[in-house]
């Protein structure tokens, strides 16, 4: 059963079937965070180019949530060693930034948090690589609205399972997989926290919505089927049968009247081509 708490009158660490509600410094702080992480993605924009190596962005990355006075949640963090997840291709997410260039026609995600005062800001966005497929870029446009239309399903009354519907609606109208092996998350001053928020789901189903909650919404849309498998990296997820895959991830909060979005481009880079 699921139970609603004051984030003040908790501990800050993950509990099962424990959902926090956080009040308005927490929604300032996510605020800050989130437009740390999302300046940053924002500073990489002209960088990811034919031939520059994953792991130059994710020094870059790495230098400008420093330079903003922010923590790169990711260093250290389950023997993670980078600032950044960057995936690309047929890679679904936390491909491991490396001497690996990235090529012409590449589709690339960027993943990273930004921690300031204890708040973690958790993004990530498509990025398309010099003259990119068509089939490719439909994928990204299709994945960024799964995003948006999870976003608008976020609002007081509503469930988690709206959220999920939404996007795997539109997902699987266009014969697209929604990837079931990884979810959205409580986030704030706990980097994982409850509830999942999966992609996927009925509507009215699952914990209600809240004013309060702070989560992420993240999904991950194959070309092909939702099914991935793990590298022996033990990091590194891929599609099963090496289709595309794509991902764009917000943190919000739910207000009275709908949510916040943390995690805005200050520069309005929401999605490719950048002008």
């Amino acid at each position: 059963m699921t139970r609603y708490v004051a984030a003040d009158a908790v501990a800050t660490a993950r509990r099962a079937g424990e959902i926090k509600l956080y009040g308005p410094e927490a929604f300032a702080g996510m605020h800050r965070a989130g437009q740390v992480a999302a300046a940053a993605l924002d500073a990489l924009t002209d960088q990811v180019v034919p031939g520059v190596s994953t792991q130059a962005l994710d020094d870059l990355a790495r230098d400008a949530i420093v330079a903003a006075g922010a923590v790169p949640a990711n260093v250290g963090y389950r023997g993670y060693a980078h600032t950044s997840c960057i995936s690309i291709n047929q890679v679904v997410c936390h491909g491991i930034p490396g001497a690996r260039t990235l090529k012409d026609g590449d589709i690339v995600n960027i993943d990273l948090t930004a921690i300031v005062d204890g708040w973690h800001g958790d993004t990530s966005r498509m990025y398309l690589v010099g003259e990119v497929a068509l089939k490719a870029r439909r994928l990204v446009d299709l994945t960024y609205d799964c995003l948006m239309l999870g976003i608008a399903a976020a609002r007081p009354g509503n469930r988690l399972g709206d959220i999920g519907h939404a996007i795997q609606r539109h997902a699987e109208k266009h014969r697209y997989g929604v990837v079931r092996d990884f979810v959205g998350h409580g986030v704030g001053l706990v980097y994982h926290d409850t509830p999942d928020v999966p992609h996927y789901g009925r509507p009215g189903t699952g914990p209600e919505l809240r004013p309060g909650m702070i989560f992420t919404i993240e999904p991950m849309i194959n070309i092909g089927k939702p099914e991935v498998k793990m590298l022996d990296d033990d990091w590194t997820a891929v599609t099963r049968d090496r289709s595309l895959s794509a991902q764009f991830e917000h943190s919000i909060g739910i207000t009275e009247q709908g949510c916040e979005i943390f995690t805005t481009s200050p520069k309005g880079l929401h999605r490719p081509p950048y002008a």
